[in-house]
C-alpha cells in the first residue's frame, strides 16, 4: 500500500506533466512576478537558468522548455493561487499611434500612416526587475478612508506598451553599486549602464519608458531619467555647478561626461548638458530617439515651484517616493518639461498642436497643414499689449516713460485694499477666502482670437463676441449705487472692476474685451475710439482647462477633499489633506503652479537676459500671445467681481481686501462659514462665492483678528493689503 508522500509524489509527477502543456499567458506570468515581489533574476537563479531567458518567457518570445518549464508552471500555479488575476474585463490592445511622429529635428512633413502598412515589430525585452524596497509611510498613494471621485468609465484602459513601464524613472545608486530605475507603481529597473550615453542608449532599447502624444497629431513624450546624487556621482557628473556653469545653464564643454557624449555620437541641444538636457540620435523614420535628463542637484526642481519651499522634502526624498511624485503628474498633466510654467505652456500645444501632416491629392506629396482651434503662427504685434521692452517700441519712448493706461494695455488682477468701518472693526475677525485655480477657471470656456489683429479705427462699435483690446473711456461708469436684483449695493465700498488697484478710471485706456463687456453687462454706454481685435476665434483652452481641472480633482480625492463633502467636512479635509500624503501635496501645488505660470507664458518677458529692444527667444513662439493674457486675467478680474457684487446684494457684506485671488471679509467667526451668505433653505447664494474643491469656488486660506490688522496698519503707517498675509496655510492664496 502507498504511503502518504508516494501518493503525493504521483500527484506531482501527474501536475508536473500537465505543466509541460500549460501555463499562463506572457502577460500573465510578469503579472504574476511582479505581484509577489520577485524580480527576473530571482526567478533564473531558482530555475537554474539566465535571466534574458526569464524576460523573454514573459514578453512571448521563447518559451521554457523541460525540465524547466515544469518546474516554471509550478512556480506560476502557486503564484496564481496567492495573487489571483483582478475581476475585471481582459485589458484592451494596444491602441497604435494614429498620426506620424514629427521628431524635432525634422522640419518638413511627416508621412501619413499606412493602413496596408505591416504592423510594427513586437518590443524588445524588458529590463531586469526587482521590486520596490520598502519607503516610508508618506509614499502610500491613498490614505486608509479616503474617497476617491468616480471614474468617467469603467472600460479598461489601453496601454501601449511602448512604454509599460511608465512616462518617467529616477536613478539611483545603492550601497553595494547596484544602479537602479525606480518608475511608477513601485517598479524597480536594473540599469547595466556604466556611463551617459550607455544609460541613453539603454533608455531608448530597452527602458520602455515615455508617454503616448496627448493629441492624434502631437508627438509622444521623451522619457525623462531623473539623475539622484549617487547617480551623478556614478556617472561622473559634479554634484553642483560652477557659479560660471550656473549663469550660463550648462556643464562646460571640456568636462570628461561631455567628451563621451560627443564620442558616444549623441547630440545635445543648443542648451547643453543643464538642469533639464536632451540627448537624442537621430531619428529612425518619423519615429523620435531622444531622452531628457533632470538633474535636481543642479537645481532642475525649484522649491518654489516643485518643492515645499519653507520646508523642502525634495533633497531628501526616497527615490521610490520621487518616482511617485513626478510619475503621477507626468500621467494626470503631462511629462515635466522644466519649470511647472514652461510644462504648463507645453501642455498647451500638446493639446492643440499648431500643425500636422496632410497629403496633397495633386502631388501625392505630404505638407505642413495647419490644425483647427490651435494657434499656429507668429503674428504681428500690438504696441499697446507688449512689454515695456519689447522691439515694437524702440524708438517710440524714451526708457524712463510710464506708459499710461491709454498707451498700454493694463488686464492684472486685483491688489486691493480699503479702511475698516466703524461697525467692520468691532467684527472679532477678518477672514480670507482663496479661488481654487482661479486662472485656469478663467480659461474654461473662454473664446479668444487664433488669429493676428485687425486695427478698427473711427469709433467702431463694441462686439462682445471679438477678442482684443480696445480703447474706450469708462470713467463715467459711477457704481457708488447698483442695483442688483433690486437692492442697491454700495459700491464705494468695492473696487472698481476695471483697474487693477480698485481705482475709478480717470480717462481712455486700453482694455481686453472681457472687460469692456462687463461694463455693458451693468448696464453702462461703451464708445470705443479704436480696437485691435481677432477675427478668428475659438476656445483654445478648453481641452487644456479640462486635463488640469481633472489632475487637480483627482489629486485632491487622493487627498481626501473629494467633490461631495458638505461645507464643513470640505474645511476640515482641507485641514488635513498637507498631513494625510506630503508627496500627493507637493502634487498638488505644481499643478496648481502649472495652471498659473502656463497663462503667464503668454506675455514672457526677457527677463534682463537680452537688452531693452532686442528679440528675444520667446518672441518667436506661436504661443507669445500677451492678448490672450490679458483676456484671461480680465475674465478673473470681472469674476470676482461679480461675485463681489452678488455677495454684498445678497448679505451687504462687503471685502476689506483682495490680492489676486484672496478676499478678505470682516465676520462673526473664524469660519468662513460664520460670513458666507446662505438662501432661506441654507443653499449658497446664486452667483457668490461657494466653497468646495472645484475650480473657481472657495476654501479657507486663514483667519486674523481685526485688532491684528490695526496693529499692522498702525506699525506699517497705513492701510495694507492683508489678504495674503492671513494664512493657515502659507501656501495658500499666490495666485493659482
Amino acid at each position: 500500500m502507498s504511503t502518504e508522500n508516494e501518493l503525493f509524489s504521483a500527484v506531482d509527477a501527474l501536475l508536473e506533466q500537465v505543466a509541460q502543456d500549460d501555463l499562463p499567458a506572457p502577460a500573465e506570468r510578469k503579472r504574476l512576478r511582479e505581484a509577489a515581489g520577485l524580480s527576473q533574476a530571482q526567478i533564473a537563479k531558482a530555475l537554474d537558468a539566465r535571466r534574458e531567458a526569464v524576460g523573454n518567457w514573459e514578453t512571448g518570445k521563447t518559451e521554457p522548455r523541460p525540465p524547466k518549464r515544469a518546474a516554471y508552471a509550478r512556480l506560476l500555479e502557486g503564484l496564481a493561487a496567492r495573487f489571483p488575476a483582478p475581476a475585471a474585463d481582459e485589458p484592451a490592445a494596444p491602441v497604435p499611434a494614429s498620426a506620424p511622429v514629427i521628431p524635432e529635428a525634422f522640419t518638413g512633413p511627416a508621412p501619413a500612416p499606412d493602413p496596408a502598412a505591416e504592423p510594427p515589430a513586437p518590443p524588445a525585452p524588458v529590463a531586469a526587475v526587482r521590486p520596490a524596497p520598502a519607503v516610508k509611510p508618506a509614499s502610500s498613494s491613498r490614505r486608509p478612508g479616503a474617497k476617491k471621485a468616480a471614474p468617467k468609465t469603467t472600460a479598461p484602459v489601453a496601454v501601449d506598451l511602448r512604454f509599460e513601464n511608465g512616462p518617467l524613472a529616477v536613478i539611483d545608486v545603492d550601497a553595494d553599486g547596484q544602479v537602479s530605475a525606480y518608475c511608477v507603481g513601485g517598479l524597480v529597473l536594473d540599469v547595466p549602464a556604466k556611463s551617459i550615453p550607455a544609460l541613453v542608449d539603454w533608455t531608448l532599447e530597452e527602458a520602455r519608458l515615455g508617454q503616448p502624444r496627448l493629441h492624434r497629431y502631437g508627438r509622444d513624450a521623451d522619457p525623462i531619467l531623473i539623475l539622484t546624487g549617487s547617480a551623478l556621482q556614478r556617472y561622473g557628473l559634479p554634484d553642483t555647478l560652477s557659479d560660471e556653469e550656473r549663469s550660463a545653464g550648462r556643464l562646460k564643454d571640456g568636462h570628461k561626461v561631455i567628451k563621451q557624449i560627443e564620442k558616444a555620437g549623441l547630440q545635445m541641444t543648443q542648451r547643453g548638458l543643464g538642469p533639464w538636457a536632451r540627448l537624442y540620435r537621430e531619428p529612425v523614420g518619423s519615429h523620435r530617439r531622444c531622452v531628457q535628463l533632470c538633474i535636481p542637484a543642479w537645481n532642475a526642481l525649484d522649491a518654489r515651484e516643485w518643492d515645499n519651499q519653507s520646508r523642502p522634502l525634495l533633497p531628501a526624498m526616497h527615490p521610490a517616493d520621487l518616482a511617485r511624485y513626478l510619475g503621477l503628474y507626468a500621467q494626470r498633466v503631462t511629462t515635466p518639461r522644466g519649470t511647472t510654467s514652461t510644462t504648463g505652456l507645453e501642455l498647451m500645444t500638446a493639446l492643440r498642436p499648431p500643425t500636422r501632416a496632410e497629403k496633397n491629392p495633386a502631388t501625392g506629396e505630404f505638407e505642413r497643414a495647419f490644425n483647427e482651434g490651435a494657434l499656429t503662427r507668429v503674428y504681428p504685434v500690438v504696441d499697446c499689449e507688449v512689454p515695456d521692452e519689447h522691439p515694437a517700441l524702440e524708438g517710440k519712448f524714451s526708457r524712463a516713460h510710464q506708459r499710461t493706461p491709454a498707451e498700454m494695455l493694463m488686464e492684472e488682477p486685483y491688489d486691493w485694499c480699503r479702511p475698516l468701518t466703524d461697525d467692520e472693526c468691532m467684527q472679532p475677525y477678518l477672514v480670507a477666502i482663496d479661488i481654487n485655480m482661479s486662472f485656469a477657471a478663467a480659461t474654461n470656456g473662454l473664446t479668444v482670437g487664433l488669429n493676428g489683429p485687425t486695427h478698427l479705427t473711427d469709433r467702431p462699435a463694441f462686439d462682445p463676441k471679438l477678442p482684443g483690446s480696445w480703447l474706450v473711456d469708462l470713467s463715467h461708469v459711477d457704481l457708488s449705487r447698483v442695483e442688483i436684483g433690486g437692492r442697491t449695493v454700495d459700491g464705494d465700498r468695492l473696487p472698481s472692476p476695471f483697474t487693477q488697484w480698485g481705482t475709478r478710471p480717470e480717462g481712455p485706456a486700453w482694455y481686453s474685451t472681457p472687460t469692456v463687456a462687463y461694463a455693458a453687462e451693468l448696464g453702462f454706454d461703451v464708445a470705443p475710439l479704436e480696437a485691435y481685435v481677432r477675427t478668428e476665434t475659438g476656445r483654445y483652452f478648453d481641452p487644456w482647462y479640462k486635463r488640469l481641472r481633472e489632475a487637480y480633482i483627482e489629486t485632491m480625492a487622493d487627498l481626501g477633499v473629494t467633490t461631495d463633502l458638505t461645507d464643513q467636512e470640505f474645511l476640515d479635509a482641507m485641514a488635513r489633506r498637507k498631513q494625510t500624503d506630503p508627496v500627493l501635496a507637493l502634487l498638488e501645488t505644481a499643478i496648481k503652479a502649472t495652471a498659473k505660470g502656463g497663462i503667464g507664458k503668454l506675455r514672457q518677458r526677457s527677463g534682463g537676459k537680452v537688452p531693452y529692444y532686442q528679440p528675444y527667444p520667446a518672441l518667436q513662439r506661436e504661443t507669445w500671445r500677451p492678448d490672450i493674457r490679458a483676456a484671461v486675467l480680465a475674465t478673473q478680474r470681472v469674476g470676482v467681481h461679480r461675485k463681489l457684487m452678488k455677495t454684498a446684494a445678497a448679505a451687504d457684506l462687503y471685502p476689506t481686501s483682495i490680492g489676486t485671488d484672496a478676499i478678505v471679509y470682516p465676520s462673526p467667526g473664524p469660519s468662513p462659514l460664520d460670513f458666507l451668505p446662505r438662501t432661506p433653505d441654507g443653499k449658497p447664494i446664486p452667483g457668490g462665492f461657494r466653497l468646495g474643491v472645484s475650480p473657481g469656488m472657495v476654501k479657507h486660506q486663514g483667519t486674523q483678528s481685526v485688532l491684528w490688522a490695526e496693529q499692522l496698519f498702525e506699525e506699517r503707517g497705513g492701510v495694507v493689503n492683508v489678504s495674503n498675509l492671513i494664512k493657515t496655510d502659507p501656501h495658500a492664496g499666490e495666485g493659482e
